[in-house]
């Protein structure tokens, strides 16, 4: 019997099942999309999220990442990471150094669907395969949450990203977040010659719209793009619980607050230890507890900026306010890092 079965061999999938493998488990993923898996991602690691992909035995081609720096008009403020560097890597990138790290240690990835669980006494059936537990890493729309009945109701306004990529050399070594009335774009440096710039906004239009209100950015993107526009969203995602019986859930399958603070990729490379060392424990009960903790900044931090955007006047005031406040801003920029 394989001891993990990971659905979703995404970056959150790999890393749970790398984990596993390190621990001695024998892991296998199910992913039905064949090649690297690409998604709308502001593709930006925090330093915890960086130092979380060494610790794998990683080495992910990509730019290392000074700090955040958020711009609105004349206004604008700064803050460095204060251990260490961030990384910006492309998502593709990123998921070939997690398939040869996973390949390397002994994970199994097989062509698949999760779609049905059989949950028993001892274990799990899915995608043909019996398995002592199900690792649910199938994204922000995760299926098998929904098949569980994890997935809560939300009523708040829905937000959006969307990104794509520019064929210009990073004019800067921060992650620039430029704030509008109704968006925000953020840019991340990810190679020698290019960069990623992600849109978010509660209003549905073209990604050339939206960039339409960032004269300044849009100004230093001449030329072609160089890859097509994806999108995700409804971003944020509530959940009931992490555990249901022999089933855990990772990465954004677990819940999502939004991309406002730009944490998902390193929460998820943060969380898959969490989740394999519960199960080693023989206490997977103890995930929810512990992802909930591991989560609790973030989410905090991430819930108070998303309602002060939401309204109007206090949403124009965040930049300045962080530019008048800068120990304020640079230890909110370390909290989060």
């Amino acid at each position: 019997m394989i001891d993990v079965l990971v659905a979703g061999g995404g970056p959150a999938g790999l890393a749970t099942a790398i984990h596993a493998a390190l621990a001695g488990m024998e892991a296998v993923v199910v992913e039905p999309r064949p090649g690297p898996v690409d998604k709308a991602c502001g593709e930006g690691l925090m330093p915890s999220g960086a130092a979380a992909l060494r610790a794998l035995g990683v080495r992910a081609e990509g730019r290392a990442l000074a700090g955040i720096r958020y711009v609105a008009g004349e206004d604008r403020v700064q803050a460095e990471f204060r251990k260490g560097s961030g990384l910006g890597v492309r998502r593709t990138a990123l998921h070939d150094a997690l398939s040869r790290r996973a390949a390397e240690v002994g994970v199994r990835v097989v062509r698949g669907r999760v779609d049905e669980v059989r949950q028993r006494h001892d274990g799990i059936e899915a995608a043909g395969l019996r398995a002592r537990w199900l690792v649910a890493a199938d994204g922000l729309h995760s299926p098998l949450r929904a098949l569980l009945g994890l997935q809560l109701p939300d009523t708040r306004p829905r937000r959006y990203g969307l990104r794509r990529h520019y064929p210009v050399a990073p004019w800067t070594d921060f992650v620039e977040v430029h704030w509008a009335e109704e968006s925000e774009a953020y840019v991340t440096p990810v190679g020698a010659d290019l960069v990623g710039v992600a849109v978010l906004s509660s209003r549905r239009r073209g990604y050339q719209e939206h960039l339409a209100d960032f004269p300044e950015l849009a100004a230093r993107l001449t030329g072609p793009a160089a890859t097509r526009v994806r999108g995700a969203g409804p971003l944020r995602q509530r959940v009931r619980s992490r555990v249901a019986g022999r089933v855990l859930l990772v990465g954004d399958a677990a819940g999502y607050t939004d991309a406002l603070t730009g944490e998902g990729l390193s929460l998820a490379l943060l969380s898959a230890p969490v989740l394999v060392g519960c199960l080693r424990s023989g206490d997977p009960r103890s995930y929810e507890g512990a992802w909930l903790r591991l989560s609790r900044r973030h989410r905090l931090l991430t819930g108070a900026l998303l309602e002060t955007r939401r309204h109007r006047v206090a949403g124009r005031l965040i930049v300045p306010a962080a530019r008048r406040l800068p120990a304020l801003f640079g230890a909110a920029v370390h909290a989060l890092s």
